[in-house]
Parts: C-alpha cells; structure tokens; sequence
C-alpha cells in the first residue's frame, strides 16, 4: 500500500505548521518554500484542511493560517482523511458488499488486506503532530540513539 501525494503532503504541511506555530499565522508561501511544494497544490490542500476545523485563516498584513487545536491534539489520520484520502489495503470499497474480481467476489486475500488498513489506521489516529515535532516516533528514537 502506498500513501498518495495529496495525504503526504497534507501532513509535511501541517507539520511544518505546528513547528511553527508559537509565532503566529504562517503563510502557505512559506510552508511551499520549506517543504518544496507546490503553492497552488498547498491551497487546494489547506481548503480541505480548514473545512475539516483542523486550520484556520487569518486574514491581512501578517495573517496566514494556523492550528485549530494543539499539536498534540491533531492526529495524523485526521490530516490524511481531511483531504479525501483513503486508508486502506484493498481494491474494494470499504464496506462493500461485493468484492474487487470480475465476478464481484472476493479474494482470499482480502481479509488479510483489510485488517492491515484498519492497523494504518489506528496507527496514524495513535500519532499526533506534537509526536511528529518532538521525534517520538518510533524510527526517529532508533535513528537518535543510533547516532
């Protein structure tokens, strides 16, 4: 399973965001220039973001968007699914009566794929922006201590 583009960016934004987030409104223009994307694809991104209440905008000199909540309250998995994407494993629809094969079945394998995108997703809902800042994910602890 890969994650898109859209859910990748959407939360390198928010987290670049939340790092900046104790000096006030942070300007799209800026986040593009820091993570390298796109500032029309960052608008787009954040509108969903904001319709989701995990941003807000303030408007004029100085203005720029910032958290709704605390890094520590914004999960992951609420970043991704703000701007449609899907977490999951399977080519079927979730919840779908039918399954994904020429003949409406299901595979064999299906199961096995929809319980790994139900553990994504608890993974994701598990971290917050704050785990993102402060490097306490797993794989940034093992890199730390390594060096």
């Amino acid at each position: 399973m890969r994650l898109s583009t859209k859910g990748r960016y959407a939360v390198m934004a928010m987290v670049d965001l939340a790092h900046q987030s104790n000096r006030g409104p942070v300007t799209l223009a800026e986040i593009a220039e820091r993570q390298e994307i796109s500032l029309s694809y960052l608008e787009q991104l954040f509108a969903k973001l904001r319709k989701a209440g995990l941003v807000r905008s303030v408007r004029g000199p100085g203005g720029g968007y910032l958290l709704t909540q605390g890094r520590a309250e914004t999960r992951i998995a609420d970043i991704i699914l703000a701007v449609d994407e899907p977490i999951r494993a399977t080519r079927c629809a979730p919840g779908a009566p039918v399954g994904c094969r020429g003949n409406k079945t299901r595979c064999q394998t299906h199961d096995l794929w929809e319980e790994l995108g139900n553990q994504i997703h608890l993974y994701l809902s598990s971290v917050s922006l704050a785990d993102v800042c402060e490097q306490r994910v797993l794989a940034c602890q093992r890199l730390v201590k390594a060096q």
